[in-house]
């Protein structure tokens, strides 16, 4: 999980410099995923020694779902990229939901790991 939490981080800095170039360079609030990417990048660094693992991947699963409760909102308006008037913060709309998504699938992904680390205790 330690190589993902680097993974979801990398994705996610992209994320935040594709939406801050795409925005004009102008909005640093594009720059917000590349905060959650970095720290997640962090976690998977300190998740690398056997010791700290267990702390370190429940702050990454902890940063993760403070990053999709941020952005959520976002996919209710993805439906307004498709509509006949063009919305200028499409941008940002892509941002937010790419995110939301990205935060979600780690979320995910590390509660199922935690879940199999739990049972694999049991016996």
């Amino acid at each position: 999980m330690s190589t993902l939490s680097i993974i979801f981080g990398l994705l996610l800095n992209l994320v935040g410099l594709v939406g801050f170039f795409e925005t004009g360079a102008t909005h640093y609030t594009a720059l917000i995923p590349c905060a959650f990417g970095l720290l997640l990048m962090l976690c998977g660094f300190i998740a690398k020694k056997e010791s700290l693992r267990p702390h370190a991947m429940h702050v990454a699963v902890l940063v993760a779902l403070i990053g999709f409760l941020g952005t959520v909102s976002a996919l209710g308006k993805i439906p307004l990229l498709f509509s006949a008037t063009a919305d200028p913060k499409a941008a940002a709309i892509i941002a937010k939901s790419a995110t939301a998504l990205l935060c979600a699938l780690f979320f995910v992904l590390c509660v199922r790991s935690f879940v199999k680390a739990r049972l694999l205790k049991k016996y």
